[in-house]
């Protein structure tokens, strides 16, 4: 079998004909490793000047862990307290157990001895006048009480349980946890899911069975009778004091049209000036220095600054979204659309002039069929891209579900209302990638 290794002549041949790759200088050759190290070292500059290392080991990770299982979660949280010799269970007002609460899951209420489970008969707490027992998992443990105070530890506690400052925590993993106080208890109770996102408790189809509910929409019997059932449903719905959905729904329109309308508006003003900047086009320098300097003013501040700008100017609310989103774009599609002009094929315009087209027909003609694809793709690019920017620029002030969206965040309680909006801020991306990528490859491919 011949052999596939170059012979010395080829060898000669090859370093001949491709001398700066056989002989290339010591710099050249170690310019990708001087590359390399200089990127490395900036990285541990950069490391070093922000104090990343600190940063990192004083972070609230477990705050992270809490904040997730409330996207997904919710709790319920009852109240454990002495009236009298025995022990009274109540709720926060807004708990989203409904009214009149009496959980089967909490034993001997309003008894000398309440006994709260977790989730399982091998989680549960139990209170007394005497004392506080935690069972978890087979291990018990007992936390000896007065009216007045808590006994402390003596030994080692079991990893269920905390102490801190006079006071006892019960850790029952995912299902919750306990503070353990001197004369009360508050405890934590979690459920997997979103409490009430159909209905919330003031309503006639709460807690009803996906069965319980179709056949109350569809009968003939009303429970208004100047309302039909479904649409006294929709109506519960939408008006959800929990979530909220009616208002969502109207938040996120907003912020697509803030999107779309700001997009649509940059690009019926910014391609048209683009003629005047083009200097092939107007055979002005100072006109085309002009507006070309006019598309690098917009630009040159972000869309967020110019959002908290117009806020100020018109107050809250979409107008100055749709300002924000105006500005910024007319000066990125003015210079994309200038640069496409300028590399326009002469030839086709010349064409046109020959045969006596007038110079607005020239350029109707000549230049528009060559450039209006490529500007509708890029606009459509920016009107995909607008659509998630607006929610950033909403929650500054300019309206819209990002607006919203900092509302809940702000309470530091409503995360799965957080983790709703964020579904469907991802849906309506998701749904506009699509549409303008399909869009797009329609007018680039011609068709």
């Amino acid at each position: 079998m011949a052999s596939l290794a170059p012979t010395d002549v080829q060898m000669q041949r090859l370093e001949g004909a491709y001398s700066n790759v056989f002989h290339a200088s010591p710099l050249k050759r170690a310019k990708p490793w001087l590359i390399a190290g200089g990127t490395l070292a900036y990285l541990l500059y950069a490391f070093w000047f922000f104090d990343l290392g600190s940063l990192f080991q004083g972070g609230k990770w477990e705050r992270g862990a809490s904040y997730m299982a409330d996207w997904i979660s919710y709790e319920i949280r009852p109240q454990l307290k002495f009236k009298g010799d025995n022990v009274d269970v109540t709720f926060a007002r807004f708990d989203p157990i409904g009214p009149n609460p009496n959980p089967d899951w909490i034993v001997g209420k309003g008894t000398r001895v309440v006994t709260v489970e977790f989730g399982s008969p091998a989680k549960w707490l139990r209170m007394s006048a005497t004392e506080y027992v935690v069972h978890v998992g087979g291990q018990e443990h007992r936390i000896a009480r007065t009216p007045e105070r808590l006994v402390e530890p003596t030994g080692p506690l079991p990893p269920f349980i905390e102490y801190n400052d006079g006071s006892y925590r019960a850790l029952f993993g995912f299902e919750g946890y306990a503070d353990l106080y001197e004369n009360r208890a508050l405890a934590r109770r979690r459920y997997f899911g979103w409490a009430n996102f159909w209905f919330d408790p003031d309503s006639r189809f709460w807690k009803m069975s996906v069965s319980e509910l179709v056949s109350s929409v569809t009968s003939s019997d009303r429970i208004r009778p100047e309302q039909s059932n479904a649409s006294l449903a929709l109506s519960d719905f939408l008006n959800n004091a929990e979530w909220q959905h009616g208002d969502v729904f109207a938040k996120l329109l907003q912020t697509i049209v803030m999107a779309f309308v700001g997009t649509l508006f940059a690009f019926l003003v910014g391609v048209p000036l683009a003629f005047l900047a083009a200097r092939n086009i107007t055979n002005s320098v100072i006109v085309n220095q002009i507006f070309k300097r006019f598309f690098d003013f917009l630009r040159s501040m972000d869309m967020l600054i110019w959002a908290l700008f117009f806020t100020r100017g018109f107050g809250q609310g979409p107008l100055a979204g749709i300002a924000a989103i105006f500005f910024t774009d007319t000066g990125s599609l003015g210079k994309l659309a200038t640069e496409a002009l300028e590399n326009v094929d002469n030839k086709q315009r010349e064409g046109v002039r020959s045969v006596g087209a007038s110079p607005l027909q020239v350029q109707r003609y000549g230049v528009v069929p060559q450039v209006l694809p490529v500007l509708a793709s890029q606009a459509l690019y920016y009107w995909e891209s607008n659509t998630r920017s607006a929610t950033i620029i909403g929650a500054m002030g300019a309206g819209g579900i990002g607006l919203k969206l900092l509302e809940a965040m702000r309470t530091n309680q409503d995360w799965e209302n957080v983790a709703y909006m964020v579904l469907l801020i991802l849906a309506v991306v998701y749904v506009f990638d699509g549409i303008s990528t399909a869009l797009r490859r329609r007018l680039i491919s011609g068709s």
